[in-house]
C-alpha cells in the first residue's frame, strides 16, 4: 500500500505528516510506505498511491485520482490522523 502526505514544498510539513501518519499506521497495525511529496510532483508520485494526505487548501492541486483524499487539520495530531486513515483503509 502506497500512501503520499502532500505539501507546498514537500519538505517540512510533508515530512511532519509523514512522520504522524507512519506511527498512526503502526497503531492501526497496518503495513505501507509513506512517501513525501510537494505540490508540482504530486499527480506523478501518488499515481499509484490509496491515499493522499493533504491540507484543505492543497486539495484543489492534487487533481483527478483514484486515491482516496484525506484533509488533514492537526498534522501532529496522532489521534485524527490514525482515526481517518482507520475509516478510509477500514
Amino acid at each position: 500500500m502506497k500512501i503520499v502526505a502532500l505539501c507546498g514544498a514537500g519538505v517540512g510539513t510533508s515530512a511532519i505528516l509523514k512522520v504522524t501518519a507512519e506511527r498512526a499506521l503502526k497503531r492501526l497495525g497496518i503495513d505501507a510506505e509513506v512517501t513525501a511529496t510537494d505540490v508540482a510532483s504530486v499527480r506523478a508520485v501518488a499515481s499509484d498511491a490509496q491515499v493522499i494526505l493533504s491540507s484543505s487548501e492543497l486539495v484543489e492541486a492534487i487533481g483527478k485520482t483514484n486515491a482516496d483524499v484525506i484533509v488533514v487539520d492537526n498534522y501532529f495530531d496522532l489521534d485524527e490522523l490514525t482515526q481517518k486513515l482507520e475509516v478510509a483503509l477500514g
